[in-house]
């Protein structure tokens, strides 16, 4: 299963590709069809009005690289649709979600043959809305909002051709985020594990008790910034990008120099090893031996060390990842869309909408061989999230993602690949002391905002 789609690259071809093609939600005046991003479609299926009609007819269904570990579970809820809707049909597509994926994508909403119903990330789905290929699910079912945490439905919007806000996706899974540790190497650096910091800052503040109690046995955290750029800054409230996303404004920020700054301090002071600098290693091998005292904030890392770090995982407690100034968390969810290009859109949204929905929802997080979590109120209060087993760190983790995600919003700041390394390597320069933080942030803006002229 990927829960990202598409590199910051693709997603610049799909903007500009669709944007070419599309021409929005919009009827054709005089006649019975109607167009959606170019496509002849019915006319219920675009501007005002509540969409109606019978749920019957064959519809596609597709997903990214789920059929070989959830086959039996999405088959099962095919069928269960199918006999509650007699007389439909849906055939499930999935897709292999390789570096081809957006062409695809783009090649199927040109021709008027996307998938009815299709899994798709936040750039992809900002990309087919603003191009007018995606239902108005607030629109076409003003009931929609019903099952969702309010946080998640209301930032889950994307603009259409005109600017506007429009809900075209509903939320689907998520991951979550928070702080998992080895409470004794922080209780050997003199930190309580039950009292976990609550700003970024203060975080870092840890990270420099553990470099000059550890002297080299053992680190904080590793020392890439590509793994904090831009979620650290986002939880700060740091802005990363102007409104409209055309241009850098981090640097702007005085904090954004105080966060190179501290970067490059605990580099410097050991708190990092300094091989994995420039590594795309996360922290799980070196924390499974006990090395690094703070792992991966995805709850899926709790499990990984459970099962292959027994000694460890005695060790291990987790605690919440600062709020910082942003008051709350961010996720970055999976979305079900409804194609506006859809020959039986009424078939196409029921589907999406029980695909969605808690009891679905909370089945599916629920497989042992998964850790996500689900985007409906009612799943979220279900006794798997909210009952914890004694000490275990792992059924505390669900526990504590669950009640972030009440009030969590699916903002987070979309910046290509070509972008985001960029200003990792600026950072990279001034944790290495090859330049002053504050030239390596205004290097980094300039260097960022070449690259965003350059994409348009």
């Amino acid at each position: 299963m990927r829960t990202g789609r598409l590199t910051g690259s693709m997603v610049g071809i799909i903007v500009l590709t669709l944007t070419a093609a599309g021409c929005g939600l919009s009827g054709s005046s005089g006649d019975s069809d109607s167009t959606a991003g170019g496509c002849k479609v019915d006319k219920g299926n675009v501007g005002s009005g509540k969409l109606s009609g019978e749920v019957k007819g064959n519809i596609t269904f597709q997903t990214t690289n789920l059929k070989k570990d959830f086959g039996s579970f999405f088959n099962g809820v095919i069928k269960s649709f199918e006999k509650a809707h007699p007389g439909t049909s849906v055939k499930w597509i999935d897709d292999p979600g390789d570096a081809t994926f957006g062409q695809r994508t783009v090649a199927d909403a040109q021709a008027c043959t996307l998938p009815d119903v299709l899994n798709v990330d936040s750039p992809t789905a900002t990309a087919l809305t603003k191009a007018g290929y995606l239902l108005n699910l607030g629109v076409k079912d003003p009931d929609a909002a019903k099952p969702f945490v309010p946080a998640f439905w209301k930032s889950s919007t994307m603009k259409d051709s005109s600017g506007a806000s429009v809900h075209s996706v509903l939320p689907w899974y998520t991951g979550g985020v928070l702080l998992t540790y080895n409470t004794d190497l922080l209780e050997k650096a003199g930190i309580d594990p039950t009292k976990p910091p609550t700003t970024m800052f203060g975080l870092f503040a840890d990270y420099e008790k553990i470099a000059k109690k550890a002297d080299g046995k053992y680190y904080a955290t590793m020392a890439n910034p590509v793994w904090r750029i831009p979620a650290d800054w986002d939880q700060m409230n740091i802005k990363t990008l102007s409104s409209d996303g055309k241009s850098a404004v981090f640097a702007d920020d005085p904090r954004t120099t105080q966060w190179v700054e501290w970067m490059a301090k605990l580099y410097k002071e050991g708190a990092m090893p300094k091989d994995s600098l420039s590594s795309n290693n996360d922290p799980s091998t070196l924390y499974s031996q006990g090395k690094v005292a703070y792992g991966s904030t995805n709850p899926s890392f709790v499990r990984f060390v459970k099962q292959n770090s027994p000694s460890i995982y005695a060790k291990t407690a987790v605690g919440q990842q600062p709020f910082d100034a942003l008051g709350h968390t961010t996720a970055a969810p999976q979305y079900i869309a409804t194609a506006a290009t859809s020959k039986n859109a009424p078939t196409a949204l029921a589907f999406a909408e029980f695909l969605t929905n808690a009891e679905n929802q909370t089945a599916w997080c629920k497989d042992p061989n998964v850790v996500i979590f689900p985007t409906t109120s009612a799943s979220l209060d279900d006794p798997f999230f909210q009952k914890t087993s004694g000490d275990d760190p792992f059924s505390q983790a669900r526990k504590l993602v669950a009640e972030q995600l009440k009030t969590a919003t699916a903002y987070q700041t979309n910046i290509s690949t070509a972008v985001q390394n960029a200003i990792v390597g600026q950072v990279q320069l001034a944790m290495q002391g090859k330049t002053s933080p504050a030239q390596a942030v205004k290097d980094a803006q300039a260097k960022a905002n070449e690259l965003l002229k350059q994409a348009g």
